[in-house]
């Protein structure tokens, strides 16, 4: 790891590292390990900033010179909390659930280490009514067994959702235009920026 390093993606998330990669963002990778057991009635909003918060704050502690970006993002169905399935049957269970319904993605993004800022972003996923061989199919694929809600909107889980409301990038795992907006509030240089400091 570099004691020097200016930018530092806390999280280990091959999605968030390719995001800001095609941005031309030059960083370290410095993964966050944590307990991420929601709280009873903890909803939505609030579990994904926790995490976010606590994410960057144990990096930071070990990079306080830098820009410590995390982030930490869930599906919610009404109330409920769906995170990563553990197997394939798990994977089922939730895309039947999702099937034909509306849900929600919540992304918690914090900003720790050289400066402080968080906030949470929401998108709202319509997802197409789906037979039980589409759901069993892409169950198999062995696509949804990291990604929370078990489908990649990048991926082949695309073909399941019929309309998005928000940010795009926020259902990869990452919402773009508003960690931008973050990190230049917070006074971060980005590559459009650079040339003026």
């Amino acid at each position: 790891m570099d004691p020097t390093a200016r930018f530092v993606l806390a999280s280990a998330s091959p999605r968030r590292k390719d995001l800001l990669a095609q941005l031309g963002l030059r960083f370290t990778v410095a993964a966050a390990d944590i307990d991420e057991t929601p709280m009873a009635g903890e909803i939505a909003s609030k579990y994904v900033l926790r995490l976010a918060e606590e994410k960057a704050r144990t990096v930071a502690s070990r990079h306080p010179d830098a820009w410590v970006l995390a982030a930490d993002t869930t599906v919610a169905l009404g109330s409920e909390l769906l995170g990563k399935p553990r197997d394939a049957a798990e994977a089922r269970e939730m895309l039947g659930r999702l099937s034909g319904r509306i849900h929600e993605v919540f992304t918690g993004i914090a900003v720790a280490g050289r400066a402080q800022a968080s906030q949470v972003v929401r998108t709202q996923v319509t997802f197409r009514t789906l037979s039980p061989d589409e759901i069993a199919w892409y169950a198999e694929t062995g696509e949804p067994l990291d990604k929370a809600g078990a489908y990649a909107i990048q991926g082949k889980g695309g073909f399941l959702v019929q309309g998005i409301e928000g940010s795009h990038s926020n259902v990869v795992g990452l919402p773009l235009g508003e960690t931008l907006a973050l990190l230049q509030r917070v006074g971060m240089p980005l590559p459009w920026t650079e040339g003026q400091r």
